[in-house]
């Protein structure tokens, strides 16, 4: 007990915390209500008097410490009456309170610099697509795409650049394209692209620009020009060479840095195409017709009527087949198959199929492919000239009497023959029209041999004195409108075996055998010289070209006919 009391009486420990709090709660800094605070009243227990001994007994002794007490049999001790005290305030000093999130204004500074940021970014794409809305109204269409093969473009007419813009276009008029260096050309255009196919094969090494001038949209609006350039590739050829141990065809191009590619004892003859070599070679038991890529390798055999002999080996890149001219190895007055024409697909698919005339084999003297097509033409023994394509069910066409073959058109469906009373004609293959030859100017005399390309002919001429005795011979181009000039010429005992021109016209090759007298013949199906040389000419610029060792350039449609 305590005589803390304002009456001398002595409090309970319940009264003596209840006023300690009153105190504190009055005495806080930040109780407003202190003037409003009631002090406890005593209870009616504080003011039960206690007898003296008691308080003395109380101040000997501690007081003991309470027992635990058991819920359920615990006496409930009363509170004290009257009002409950209040429960003072924890200072700030003691427990600060934790702050409320902070929402930022979107006038804060952070929030303003984004707010600029992101409205700059909108503001910048919304100036870009107006700019570019601008851009295509006012400068029309423009080119997206261009499509070409500059490889196949040298090699075979029909190749085309396509330019595709970037919206669909009105109609083009051919008059629109332009090509640079000049060559043939069709349009065709359809949406948003422009194709342009050339009808002659380009030149190799040579920029090249298309442009398509006034092209408009089918919207309306502004016209622009379509234009692109593209640079051909150097030509890429093949070169047969025969030595008394081996034969071998090699890849070279026009400065003569040569690869082998194929190697046989005898190669007889040898075509290639865009993609594949198809060579004849001769063994034991007559000949064999080999299929390899232009690298020479996947070698396989094509099959063949029957043993026998293969010449003249000729390909349509075109119409995917290789024909030849072939005879038996067994021939008797009676039986055997002589000098039949055959064709099979290059690939080796299909078999061997020989031309026949009225349900015949027909002995063929000389034929040619139809450049750009898979048509045969070609005069029999009897010296009728046909036309057929084993491709179509028309059958053989007559197409009257002819001495020789003496070249095909690569770019038109002309051939130029010679007819049986030595005129020269330009026979048209479609309708059977004819019409003299273009005479050269000057007049080199009349050819033996012609080679045709885009533009004009190589035709082979054999020079003679006022008496009509040979001098010489001479390869001459003519072109379309007459004009001749001679670009190669040998005397005395050498002789030109083989002349050819290359796709487009941009070279020649004249293949030469010197000294004849002293030059020995090979002992192959269809001999030839042993030492060849091969010239290479430019015909459009007069550069200087070197002259390789070997003949039979790939770019030569046949064998020499020697």
């Amino acid at each position: 007990m305590s005589t803390d009391g304002s009456d001398g009486v002595p409090l309970t420990r319940a009264q003596l915390r209840a006023q300690r709090a009153a105190e504190e709660a009055a005495t806080a800094p930040d109780a407003s209500s202190a003037s409003d605070a009631v002090a406890p009243a005593p209870s009616d227990a504080a003011q039960r008097p206690v007898a003296e001994p008691a308080v003395a007994d109380a101040a000997a002794q501690p007081e003991p410490e309470p027992e635990p007490v058991d819920a359920g049999t615990a006496t409930q001790i009363p509170f004290p009456s009257g009002p409950v005290p209040s429960i003072p305030a924890i200072p700030d000093s003691v427990i600060d309170p934790a702050p409320a999130p902070e929402r930022r204004s979107a006038t804060a500074p952070g929030n303003r610099r984004f707010l600029i940021a992101l409205w700059s970014v909108l503001g910048i794409l919304a100036l870009v697509v107006a700019g570019l809305g601008v851009v295509s109204v006012t400068q029309g269409p423009r080119l997206s795409q261009v499509q070409v093969d500059p490889m196949q473009a040298i090699e075979s007419p029909g190749s085309r650049v396509i330019l595709t813009a970037n919206q669909s276009l009105d109609p083009i008029d051919p008059e629109q394209v332009t090509v640079e260096p000049a060559v043939p050309f069709t349009v065709d255009a359809n949406g948003r692209s422009v194709g342009v196919r050339f009808a002659v094969p380009l030149d190799d090494d040579t920029e090249y620009r298309v442009s398509v001038a006034g092209v408009t949209a089918i919207g309306g609006g502004p016209s622009s020009e379509l234009e692109t350039t593209f640079t051909t590739p150097a030509s890429q050829l093949f070169l047969l060479q025969r030595t008394a141990d081996e034969d071998t065809i090699f890849a070279t191009d026009i400065a003569g840095e040569a690869t082998p590619v194929f190697t046989h004892p005898r190669i007889g003859d040898y075509r290639a195409t865009s993609s594949l070599l198809v060579v004849a070679v001769e063994e034991q038991q007559g000949s064999r017709l080999i299929a390899m890529n232009r690298d020479g390798s996947d070698q396989r055999d094509l099959e063949m009527p029957g043993d026998g002999y293969v010449s003249s080996v000729q390909v349509s890149d075109r119409g995917g087949l290789v024909g030849y001219s072939y005879s038996d190895l067994e021939l008797t007055e009676t039986s055997g198959r002589a000098s039949v024409l055959v064709t099979q697909p290059l690939h080796g698919s299909g078999e061997p199929r020989i031309v026949q005339i009225d349900d015949a084999d027909a002995s063929i003297a000389e034929w040619q492919f139809v450049p750009d097509s898979s048509s045969l033409l070609f005069i029999d023994f009897n010296g009728a000239l046909s036309l057929e394509d084993p491709t179509s069910d028309a059958g053989v066409q007559s197409l009257g009497v002819a001495a020789s073959i003496l070249g095909t058109t690569r770019t038109t469906y002309t051939a130029i023959v010679e007819r049986a009373d030595a005129s020269i004609v330009e026979l048209n293959l479609t309708d059977g029209s004819e019409a003299p030859l273009t005479e050269s100017d000057p007049d080199y005399g009349p050819p033996t041999a012609i080679e045709t390309f885009p533009g004009g002919t190589l035709r082979y001429v054999v020079q003679r004195d006022e008496s009509g005795m040979p001098t010489g011979q001479a390869v001459v181009k003519v072109d379309d409108d007459g004009t001749a000039t001679i670009v190669a010429e040998v005397s005395g005992t050498d002789a030109i075996v083989q002349v050819c021109a290359s796709p487009s016209g941009q070279y020649a090759a004249v293949v030469v055998a010197p000294d004849l007298p002293t030059n020995d013949y090979d002992d192959m199906l269809l001999p030839l010289p042993t030492t060849l040389h091969t010239q290479l000419l430019d015909l459009r610029g007069g550069e200087q070209l070197p002259t390789l060792s070997g003949f039979d350039i790939s770019w030569c449609r046949s064998a020499p006919q020697w």
